[in-house]
């Protein structure tokens, strides 16, 4: 009897405890909107006010605040498009010693994203080597440089961050390029302590120049400028920070590079890294570096463009008794469009078509995939499809009816993307041995590899003068225009349109080293 009294007493707990939850899940449904609204005006306000400290400022202040709102603007009529909530992937460039490592290290620590282990592993006698929690290589610590591309994560209250720390010396390029190719911002540094801060017409660094034009020509949609160690020139860092920024302004105006805002920072001592300075430090009232990232949009996906899928694994289920579709799943990364049942698509190269069948998400989950989204695609009957292939959307072409044609004509099927063997490129040369005319090398595009000769080499870009120089070769860390061929036609589109359509690497065929970053014109 006592059993039966407290089984019956527990469900009774039980009941009452069910029917509180219930009333709490109805309390925060009914919130929820609100929340979502006030969200909203918190950042509505937030942006506001930014833009109200920056127009307080000085002239070149109410410039900069000008180009922020501009690409405000920008991003606010693409709102269809616009991501600012999803995790933001940042690389931080620039010449060599200008603080990059260092501004990881205090955006980490600023923002309570460093365990007391991690930090008393980078403190000597009290004081924290901020530059030691991306230089994670022996050979980095040892000479004070960064080698090799560091990502580090971290995020606050409104947003996640990817962060990558790339090496700025001249030697390291390449990983430079590896970086910014698959970024969504780029904040680079420049060192105000190296330049003639002096002289209202002052020369940038040779490695400030590269790597703006590097992230220019690969896309990275916000480019901002942080002007660094202004703290070490005390009274002097207004003067220095008016006269860095009008030459960084003249620059990427040359150079067509749309800056989203010029910020001036300390990140040894934190001004306006994470919190913004006080008085209007060197003339600049606006928001901090960090209030800057949060607000800025990751790339978008190229949805708008016919279906393309490279092949990157083909998995077998032979042993399905389902005849009515392939038994293969083709997996890949959707590099532009939208995968689902019902496409027509033909295969690059061996020309066959088909019809998707099913379409499975990462999870393998039916659905619709869009661009830069993992998926794997059945089709409605058995082709020949390895890694490396194409899968394009087929977009039938429109006949002119005449009087000679018969009710038996159809008009033919072609692909959204028509190979193409000859390509006009851009490259950001990465070999120490020259690229010269004549030259055979391997290029890679998507998951397919095929041979590809230089037939010329048309132009040299001159990072200085930004002049394109008549040229035969291009050496190391050089970017130029060149002529490619092909053995094999590839499904390319111009880089300003694709990111992962338009851009090839070279490789070296003996060496098997990465020669050069290739986009396509």
């Amino acid at each position: 009897m006592n059993t039966m009294t407290a089984f019956t007493t527990t469900r009774d707990e039980l009941t009452t405890t069910r029917d509180e939850l219930t009333t709490s899940l109805n309390k925060l449904t009914t919130v929820r909107p609100e929340l979502v609204e006030g969200w909203a005006s918190t950042s509505s306000a937030r942006t506001d006010s930014g833009s109200d400290r920056t127009d307080s400022g000085s002239d070149r202040t109410d410039s900069g605040s000008a180009r922020t709102d501009s690409g405000s603007a920008r991003t606010d009529s693409g709102s269809d498009r616009t991501d600012i909530v999803s995790a933001l992937k940042f690389i931080t460039c620039g010449s060599v010693d200008d603080g990059k490592s260092t501004l990881i290290g205090r955006l980490l620590l600023d923002s309570k994203s460093v365990l007391q282990d991690q930090l008393a592993n980078v403190s000597k006698s009290g004081k924290a080597d901020l530059a030691q929690f991306t230089d994670g290589l022996s050979a980095e610590r040892e000479q004070g440089i960064t080698i090799d591309v560091a990502y580090r994560y971290f995020n606050t209250a409104n947003r996640k961050f990817i962060i990558g720390d790339a090496p700025g010396h001249e030697q390291y390029t390449r990983n430079m390029v590896t970086a910014a190719s698959s970024a969504d911002a780029a904040v680079v540094l420049v060192d105000a302590t190296k330049l003639q801060w002096q002289d209202p017409a002052l020369s940038l660094l040779p490695q400030t120049r590269r790597h703006s034009l590097l992230c220019h020509l690969l896309r990275v949609p916000s480019i901002v400028f942080a002007v660094n160690k202004l703290d070490a020139l005390g009274d002097n860092a207004t003067l220095a920070f008016t006269n860095i920024r009008a030459s960084l302004e003249d620059f990427a105006l040359a150079a067509g590079i749309e800056v989203a805002t010029i910020v001036p920072i300390s990140a040894l001592k934190g001004h306006n890294v994470v919190e913004s300075a006080e008085d209007g430090w060197c003339g600049y009232t606006g928001p901090s570096l960090l209030d800057i990232l949060e607000l800025l949009s990751v790339t978008p996906a190229d949805t708008a463009l016919p279906l393309a899928f490279p092949v990157q694994w083909v998995e077998k289920f032979s042993s399905s008794s389902d005849t009515s579709q392939g038994r293969r799943v083709f997996w890949g990364r959707v590099a532009a469009g939208v995968a689902q049942v019902g496409q027509t698509i033909k295969v690059l190269p061996n020309g066959q078509t088909a019809t998707v069948a099913q379409v499975l998400g990462h999870t393998r989950k039916p659905g619709t995939v869009q661009a830069n989204h993992s998926a794997g695609i059945v089709l409605d009957r058995e082709v020949d499809v390895s890694r490396g292939d194409w899968l394009l959307a087929v977009e039938p072409v429109a006949s002119v009816a005449s009087a000679s044609e018969d009710d038996f004509d159809t008009a033919p099927a072609a692909t959204s993307l028509l190979p193409s063997r000859e390509l006009k490129v851009t490259v950001a040369w990465m070999d120490d041995e020259p690229l010269v005319a004549g030259r055979v090398y391997w290029a890679l595009h998507g998951h397919r590899w095929v041979k590809a000769r230089v037939k010329r080499v048309i132009h040299r870009l001159d990072i200085n003068t930004l002049a394109e120089e008549n040229a035969d070769t291009l050496s190391a860390n050089s970017i130029g225009h060149v002529e490619l061929l092909l053995q094999e036609g590839i499904a390319a589109r111009p880089f300003n349109e694709s990111r992962v359509l338009g851009a090839l690497v070279l490789v070296d065929t003996a060496s098997h080293k990465t020669a050069g970053s290739v986009l396509v014109n």
